[in-house]
């Protein structure tokens, strides 16, 4: 069976995929390669593949927790907006009033 997904967008709004928002989607697929490659790693070791299994199981069922969590709290700009939140200083020290006299 064939399966077609829809993509919902809208005039002027943000790519929503299955309830992710914008640039959410690029983060679950790279967390997903990630995942593989960390898979044919443990695999190439000699990890037992129950474990392999039983591992990225576990962190993909993490990441996929994280990332709609991030989404549906952030939004398609929020991140963006509380990162950048973060560098802004919370007072300016001035020592000299040059600044001002002018």
């Amino acid at each position: 069976m064939n399966s077609v997904y829809h993509i919902n967008k809208g005039i002027n709004q943000s790519i929503e995929f299955k309830g992710l928002k914008a640039q959410y989607i690029w983060y679950l697929g790279g967390g997903v390669v990630v995942l593989m490659i960390v898979f044919a790693v443990m695999y190439i070791i000699g990890v037992p593949p129950l474990i392999c299994v039983g591992l990225i199981i576990g962190a993909g069922s993490f990441l996929i927790f994280k990332i709609y969590r991030m989404s549906n709290t952030y939004g398609e700009y929020g991140m963006m907006k509380a990162l950048a939140s973060r560098q802004v200083p919370k007072s300016l020290k001035v020592r000299s009033r040059s600044v001002f006299i002018r």
